[in-house]
């Protein structure tokens, strides 16, 4: 069974970082696509980046783009969400999902794996 669980998250002020972490168990995982979502109060869950364990591909939302950095740390099995000049607009719950197959889908029904979330709050 996979287990995914995130870490990272905290009070940060506009244009500050923070560095987001998902461990993940229960797989090999080098045959996983692993995502990073967020949800915020009233909203859907929305993309924000996803990569290829094994090859290393990433796609970003527009929003993050330029500003996010998702990686792979294969030593510790942990799935990476660097977040530079953060912005109001960024606090959310933070999730980590992940999927077997490829997909240019990436809404959060084509996942089938979650870890419990942890907040991001970007302070003006």
């Amino acid at each position: 069974q996979v287990q995914l669980v995130e870490s990272g998250g905290g009070l940060v002020h506009a244009g500050g970082s923070l560095r987001l972490s998902c461990t993940a168990s229960g797989r090999t995982f080098t045959s996983y696509y692993m995502g990073w979502f967020r949800q915020s109060p009233g909203k859907e869950r929305e993309f924000v980046a996803a990569i290829n364990w094994s090859v290393g591909n990433t796609v970003y939302a527009a929003s993050v783009k330029g500003r996010f950095t998702i990686s792979i740390d294969n030593a510790k099995n942990t799935v990476i969400l660097q977040m530079n000049s953060l912005k109001t607009e960024d606090t959310a719950v933070y999730y980590c999902a992940a999927r077997t197959y490829y997909s240019a889908n990436y809404t959060p029904g084509t996942f089938s794996s979650w870890g419990q979330g942890t907040q991001v709050t970007v302070s003006s």
